[in-house]
């Protein structure tokens, strides 16, 4: 057997990586890590902790809103004060992931790492021989080639900002654009979201979308729909986006047209590893088209979706793999996916869609948020949820645009997991009152 540096060496330090290399470093594995940023990669650092912080008041914001009359007086978001409370969450956990790594003998080797052949990546010119490699370089900005495009900002750029502008322009329709859009109007600023096609979050239940964006007209952000950007360029008072009949001047331009795997430059085609646009092509293993090559996390070209949870159970199915705890192929649990704007929008399993088109295989119930006593509490006044059942009455997907609809899809999660009937439905006593047995009492 070839005497390698590392059993397994990683190329990126996200959660397609540390959530299943420390549990194998703790093994007694031989793991190391690559890393030419952050440690953590992109969802603690610059994408979901950073945006949960700067969203919790404007969630509080919207709250209050609906107590109006019960709880009296103006509130404002203090965006300096957001930025710096953002900066006390998240600082510290590069360091701390990586003492987590320390602990159990993981290997960080910090700056690029490229393949050089199928078990020697090189890092800062010094060759690292591993048994096996695994790729998790994650996904970037995409960004518009028109002309201007220089003008225009990146999501870090968005969680970065130290003053919110008085007029920001976003051009996309997807969770970065309708999430930031949410924050920055409840933030002061005028907003204004260009949309190439009719339909924004375009995964979703589209009247559960219409909703969410409807709610935000009425907050005063514009929507402009079917018109693409041709040119950003400086005017006299600021930047102006133009396209046909589009002439929108602003002071800030965020770029949230989609995200790209990180493929470029790793040596994937001299040493043979088949990607295509969407990320790095995997079997039903996670490896690549070199055996003793994987992939993880949201590099990989898949049909599921590219989140955080999916990278997690994705590294920790590798972990069990190479510590040699199972030969199975990876089999993907249902993953919740939710757009954190306000009201919220959440969903798992069987879509409506997929349900609607076979309605010989599933019956499909509605509830109206604000009729259920429990949102009455926090004067919910819009809001939806789709529950959807086998013909065995097993609940096999549900979607809900509300305040709480990720912690009802969390909360749902199990019942379709793990295929609940209504004998175990029976047995599940959560705690009263509370969003869960509110939740629980619909199926």
């Amino acid at each position: 057997m070839a005497n390698y540096d590392y059993d397994v060496l990683y190329i990126g330090s996200g959660h397609g990586t540390f959530d299943g290399a420390i549990p194998l470093g703790a093994k007694g594995k031989k793991v190391g890590v690559v890393e030419q940023d952050l440690v953590g990669g992109t969802c603690p650092n610059r994408g979901c902790n950073a945006k949960i912080v700067l969203d919790s008041p404007v969630a509080m914001q919207r709250h209050l809103e609906e107590v109006h009359g019960i709880v009296n007086g103006e509130t404002k978001i203090d965006w300096a004060e957001n930025q710096a409370h953002k900066h006390e969450v998240i600082d510290g956990l590069p360091a701390f992931i990586q003492g987590l790594m320390d602990s159990t003998n993981v290997d960080v080797l910090f700056g690029r790492g490229t393949l050089a052949d199928a078990h020697t990546v090189m890092v800062n010119g010094e060759a690292k021989t591993a048994d096996k490699i695994v790729i998790s370089t994650g996904l970037r900005p995409h960004r518009l080639t028109i002309p201007g495009s220089d003008l225009a900002h990146d999501s870090e750029d968005f969680l970065n900002l130290a003053d919110m502008p008085e007029r920001l322009t976003i051009i996309g329709g997807g969770y970065i654009a309708m999430e930031f859009a949410t924050m920055a109007n409840a933030a002061g600023s005028d907003v204004t979201v260009i949309l190439r096609g009719k339909e924004a979050l375009k995964a979703y239940h589209q009247p559960f979308v219409e909703q969410i964006i409807a709610d935000l007209e009425k907050h005063g952000v514009t929507f402009i729909r079917e018109t693409a950007v041709e040119a950003i360029v400086q005017g006299a008072e600021g930047l102006v986006v133009r396209g046909q009949d589009l002439n929108i001047e602003t002071d800030w331009v965020l770029d949230a047209t989609g995200r790209v795997p990180n493929v470029e430059n790793l040596g994937l085609e001299e040493v043979g590893v088949n990607y295509t646009p969407a990320g790095i092509t995997v079997d039903d293993y996670l490896r690549t088209s070199v055996p003793n090559i994987y992939a993880s996390g949201d590099v990989i070209d898949k049909v599921q979706p590219k989140l955080t949870p999916t990278a997690v159970f994705e590294s920790l199915y590798l972990m069990h793999t190479f510590a040699g705890e199972t030969t199975d192929p990876i089999v993907y649990p249902a993953i919740p996916s939710v757009v954190f704007t306000s009201p919220r929008l959440a969903q798992v399993g069987v879509t409506v869609a997929e349900a609607e088109a076979n309605p010989e295989l599933y019956t499909i119930e509605t509830n109206h948020i604000p009729d259920d006593w429990y949102r009455q509490v926090d004067k919910e006044t819009i809001g939806d949820n789709i529950l959807i059942f086998d013909k065995a009455h097993k609940l096999v997907g549900a979607t809900e645009v509300s305040n709480k609809a990720d912690d009802v899809i969390n909360t749902l999660l199990p019942a379709i997991e793990f295929k609940f009937g209504p004998a175990e439905i029976e047995r599940m006593v959560y705690l009263f009152p509370s969003i869960s047995s509110s939740a629980w009492g619909q199926l």
